[in-house]
């Protein structure tokens, strides 16, 4: 049995003059889940968060948040959000900050949990304007968690971390996520994606090109990824039956196909001394790609 929708776009179209982001789209955000939206920039991602925020109204359609109307201060009181983009007064403290966001709450996180959670607590006297980009990114993310929320929407959390500070972030969404929280990400990182989302939404054009798990995501496109370094000229690779799009870069030449085997038998055949031979199934960013040729404003 689905999950209730905590939130949801129904049939939900919003223009802006006269360019339309979102035509007639369809999104729920189910409980206990973790989605991640994707899309080119342009898509409508920040579109659907804004009026899943409350942030905007849908010209057609309809908007719900925990069943009721978005705009209402009461619906967003369950709801964190963590923008790309965010003021925040620059001479304040870590902490300063984190308690004064969590008064507008009814039961929120305490103070100290919150910039634990963070990675914050070294970091609690010190002024916002003295943090780097990815400390900054973290008091965002601190000030969207410390009400307590019931739905995360965060919108590319780890954009100015290091590869580190990225794994650690990780970790804190799968914790989040098995104390009950429903969470939305966008990322423009699909390795992310991948590995964190149960359902990926890829938009294009303001609407929903695919909805699935990453597993069926990936499977929207057929084959796998061939390389290896090899005598032959370029040109004869691409002449390959079942050879895809063909690319050489620092030496070795990678191509897809649908067909792997039937190509493996060319090349080897072709080329005895092919080497450095690798096979890989192919990515989300490959079915990423595919899904959205063509889908950029």
């Amino acid at each position: 049995m689905a999950s209730q929708a905590l939130a949801a776009l129904r049939g939900v179209t919003k223009r802006y003059g006269a360019i339309t982001a979102v035509t007639r789209i369809d999104l729920e955000i189910r409980g206990g889940e973790l989605l991640s939206l994707l899309g080119v920039n342009g898509a409508g991602k920040t579109t659907a968060l804004s009026l899943l925020t409350g942030q905007l109204k849908a010209d057609e359609g309809s908007v719900e948040l925990f069943g009721g109307d978005p705009t209402l201060p009461s619906q967003r009181k369950r709801l964190g959000v963590m923008l790309q983009e965010a003021e925040l007064p620059e001479k304040l403290k870590v902490r300063e900050l984190v308690h004064q966001q969590a008064q507008y709450f009814d039961a929120p996180l305490a103070v100290d949990e919150t910039l634990a959670i963070s990675g914050l607590t070294e970091l609690a006297t010190r002024r916002f304007d003295q943090l780097s980009g990815g400390q900054k990114r973290r008091v965002q993310f601190a000030i969207a968690l410390v009400g307590n929320p019931k739905l995360l929407l965060i919108d590319e959390p780890t954009t100015g971390l290091d590869v580190g500070a990225r794994r650690q972030f990780w970790q804190v969404i799968r914790e989040l996520k098995a104390r009950g929280v429903s969470i939305v990400l966008t990322t423009h990182y699909l390795e992310e994606a991948d590995a964190l989302a149960d359902r990926i939404v890829v938009i294009g054009k303001g609407r929903v090109l695919a909805d699935g798990t990453p597993a069926a995501i990936k499977a929207r496109v057929q084959g796998r990824r061939v390389g290896a370094r090899t005598t032959l000229p370029i040109e004869s690779v691409r002449a390959f039956a079942h050879a895809g799009e063909v690319t050489l870069s620092e030496g070795r030449v990678t191509l897809r196909s649908p067909r792997v085997e039937d190509v493996l038998r060319q090349w080897l055949a072709a080329d005895p001394h092919l080497s450095d031979l690798t096979v890989e199934a192919l990515s989300l960013e490959d079915a990423f790609l595919s899904l959205t040729q063509g889908a950029a404003p």
